[in-house]
């Protein structure tokens, strides 16, 4: 989605759209801000862009003074663009043998694995992907136990960042499914902990290059397995063990950090004799991740698990997008003003723009809000607010810089 800035000569006071003088854009199906419905408690605040006040202004703040309407000139329409964050997704995908073995009734290849990975392609493929980034680990990281228990293993995706949609990570899944199925040529064991361990430390060195939303997206059908409860063969660095608690002290730091984790969970066939117990438990990494619940995917048939898959990453797509945009540059040359602003909002399914009202406190309801009163670079949309964008399948948000003072803004 993207956020296009318009200059509307003449603003109306009551704060109504001025359909002859505001423009908007949209964006379909991307990280700039298209999404299906979301959990709430996702993290969507930054702050962290650079102050945009317009380059010669007298005003070094960028807020502007009362009545400043540009140098002089006569109050015109113009327009420029701003975006949301670039949004990154790292996705940890569990290849352990429970997912393909096929050497029981509930490890079926053919009903947990194929429709997963099926699913999972089209993700990456699918042009309403685009505007994401992502990448791709795949965990147990190596056959050898030793090996796959070591955090360090895990600091290298075997996809790494790439613009979606990708054909990339298809080829990676293929590469790594070997030609017969069996228990022996699965790896082995299912080092969660370990695993989110080094991704976060991917993530970490990712962001300090390349600012922006990051969150890991978990894809397993098991708790944490193998590598020992105190510690794991060969030694190491990480504190703790492969328990689900730890797995949870490792999202709870990363979401700390603002950096949220999303968990697919593939649970057995119902009914399958000797299948573990419900994978419930995963709910308590997501709480810990800040993304609510985990995504459930029943196996069994295949099509409908496709589906399922589908429904939870689109909500995982529309909750990873920020609910926060940069303050370009005023157009023109202009000098922003903070309190000549309208935030509209439009979706594609009336195409009729509703206005949304400045609430600093973000008390009432369809409200949005500054990062910084005293200062702003960016406008942030209160939680009911980004819900509601968040959920649409293809939105636009207009913010127009108008002439008169249409809100008041706290000192």
């Amino acid at each position: 989605m993207a956020a296009l800035i318009g200059a509307a000569c003449g603003g109306a006071n009551d704060g109504s759209v001025d359909s002859a003088g505001s423009q908007s854009g949209s964006g379909s199906g991307s990280g700039a801000g298209n999404s299906t419905s979301t959990a709430s408690g996702v993290d969507d605040t930054f702050g962290d862009g650079a102050n945009q006040g317009s380059s010669g202004s007298s005003d070094p703040s960028g807020t502007g003074g009362p009545g400043s309407t540009g140098a002089g000139e006569a109050c015109a329409t113009q327009s420029s663009q701003a975006g949301f964050q670039q949004v990154y997704l790292a996705f940890a995908f569990d290849v352990s043998a429970s997912m393909t073995a096929s050497d029981v009734e509930w490890r079926r290849k053919d009903l947990k694995w194929d429709p997963v990975v099926v699913a999972t392609k089209q993700f990456f493929v699918d042009p309403a992907s685009e505007g994401f980034r992502a990448s791709l680990t795949f965990f147990p990281g190596a056959q050898n136990a030793t090996q796959a228990c070591q955090p360090d293993i895990y600091l290298t995706p075997n996809v790494p960042m790439t613009p979606l949609p990708s054909p990339a990570f298809g080829t990676a899944i293929d590469t790594i499914e070997p030609e017969i199925s069996t228990r022996d040529t699965w790896r082995t064991s299912t080092p969660t902990a370990f695993a989110v361990q080094g991704m976060v430390q991917f993530v970490e060195a990712q962001r300090q290059q390349n600012p922006g939303k990051y969150a890991i997206v978990l894809v397993t059908d098991g708790y944490p397995e193998g590598c020992g409860r105190g510690g794991f063969p060969g030694g190491g660095t990480m504190q703790g063990d492969n328990s689900l608690e730890s797995v949870v002290q490792q999202v709870e730091a990363a979401r700390a950090a603002n950096i949220s984790t999303f968990v697919i969970g593939v649970d057995s066939p119902q009914g399958e004799a000797g299948a573990p117990d419900s994978l419930t438990n995963l709910h308590q990494i997501a709480a810990a991740g800040g993304t609510g619940e985990a995504a459930m995917l029943n196996t069994g048939n295949p099509d409908e698990t496709v589906a399922a898959f589908k429904t939870a990453i689109e909500k995982i797509r529309g909750a990873a997008v920020s609910c926060t945009i940069p303050i370009p540059p005023a157009p023109d040359g202009r000098t922003f003003d903070k309190q000549k602003v309208n935030v509209t909002y439009t979706s594609a399914a009336t195409n009729t723009p509703t206005t949304l009202s400045y609430d600093q406190a973000c008390a009432a309801a369809g409200t949005w809000r500054y990062d910084e009163p005293a200062n702003p670079t960016a406008i942030i949309l209160c939680d009911d607010t980004c819900a509601v964008v968040q959920a649409d399948v293809e939105v636009s948000l207009g913010v127009d810089f108008t002439c008169e003072d249409v809100i008041q803004v706290p000192l």
